[in-house]
């Protein structure tokens, strides 16, 4: 992971995980419309997924 992958995930999470497929952007979307933080931790969390 990036630095500026991390950096974005903290900025907008939802472009962080554009790569990752469909499911991912509207998971950390929502997170991110129903708060800031949760976008960020899942943002983080699919991003340090080793299977991906």
């Amino acid at each position: 992971m990036s630095f500026w992958r991390v950096l974005l995930s903290i900025l907008f999470p939802p472009f962080s995980v554009l790569d990752k497929g469909c499911g991912s952007i509207l998971i950390v979307l929502i997170l991110t419309l129903c708060g800031w933080i949760p976008g960020v931790i899942a943002a983080l969390v699919i991003l340090n997924n080793p299977n991906n």
